[in-house]
């Protein structure tokens, strides 16, 4: 993908994010396998393939920036990556294509240690995604799992994710569902969507059944 092409789908995405559209985006592939009070879904999530790493303490920003770099070439192929997941088909048109193009996939994960996750398109997985280049950037596969979410609406602030994982646990705690670790966020749209088109999640992994 030439620059200019690169410049104008970005700037598609971008206007379309401030309406809450995402059909660009490649989402995690899961299944609802339960659903409880106050909209709480569990999910059985596929594995997946996740490129991470750690505020170190610098907040959100400077970790957002850092996977932010690696999608827009600090990689070992130096691939420029558009945040849009493309469907092909054909393993050598696709093969062809991450050479050019590698797609990230949302939500973009926030745990409560400070860690962050962009998840990378089945097609790159499968590829071989390329290695970071930047120091504490790391590739990680993500096992198959089940998560508890409740998703909100509105702007991701930290009283936004303290109610609402207050909500979660109350859920979770009426049923009888202990969570295996920490609270995280998952959100799917860029900070200036309009805050009530936002597709916001506060979710917790749980214990294999």
């Amino acid at each position: 993908m030439d620059r200019v092409m690169y410049a104008l789908v970005t700037l598609a995405e971008a206007v379309l994010g401030i309406f809450g559209v995402r059909a660009l985006y490649e989402q995690p592939a899961y299944a609802v396998v339960e659903r409880l009070d106050r909209g709480v879904e569990i999910r059985s999530y596929a594995p997946r393939l996740a490129v991470e790493t750690d505020a170190r303490g610098q907040g959100d920003g400077d970790a957002f920036g850092r996977l932010f770099r690696y999608i827009t070439g600090a990689n070992r192929a130096g691939d420029r990556i558009a945040m849009t997941a493309p469907v092909e088909s054909g393993g050598q048109r696709i093969a062809q294509h991450i050479a050019q193009r590698i797609a990230m996939t949302v939500p973009v994960e926030r745990d409560g240690t400070g860690t962050m996750r962009f998840f990378l398109p089945r097609a790159v997985a499968a590829a071989g995604a390329p290695a970071p280049t930047e120091p504490g950037v790391r590739l990680v596969e993500v096992p198959a799992e089940r998560v508890a979410a409740l998703r909100f609406s509105g702007r991701l602030t930290p009283e936004a994710r303290a109610a609402q994982a207050g909500i979660l646990a109350a859920v979770l705690a009426a049923a009888g569902r202990a969570p295996a670790g920490a609270p995280f966020v998952m959100g799917y749209d860029p900070p200036f969507a309009i805050p009530f088109l936002r597709r916001n999640e506060v979710a917790v992994r749980l214990p294999p059944p």
